[in-house]
């Protein structure tokens, strides 16, 4: 069994790990900026740079959490996520709200899968 943890800033947290063919990843802002819109634009990118260091990309999205400090800003959050995701690519998707750290408006966690086959040893 092989599992590979990308060092994130905090520590006891790694900022992606992948498992097989499976990467898990997670991201905020890391300006915990005024609008959502922005916080989700720097979360989605975070999310974009994990998933490419770990062998996979948005394409091969399986799943995603999306949590909000209010669900009243998911239309605002849904147009950013929406023209990150593209249209082709659609994973299933939650949507919750939650209390997150101070001045957090959103977090994002996803499931992909790897582009490539990871080579058994």
């Amino acid at each position: 069994m092989h599992i590979e943890r990308f060092a994130g800033n905090a520590p006891g947290r790694s900022r992606a790990v992948a498992f097989g063919e499976l990467v898990f990843t997670v991201a905020t802002a890391a300006d915990a900026g005024p609008s959502l819109a922005e916080q989700t634009r720097q979360s989605l990118a975070r999310l974009e740079r994990n998933l490419l260091d770990a062998g996979s990309d948005k394409t091969c999205l399986l799943s995603a959490t999306v949590y909000l400090t209010d669900i009243g800003g998911k239309a605002e959050m849904d147009a950013v996520w929406n023209e990150w995701v593209g249209p082709e690519h659609w994973p299933q998707r939650a949507c919750v709200q939650v209390g997150l750290a101070p001045n957090t408006l959103v977090e994002i966690s996803v499931i992909a899968a790897r582009r490539e086959p990871v080579q058994k040893e």
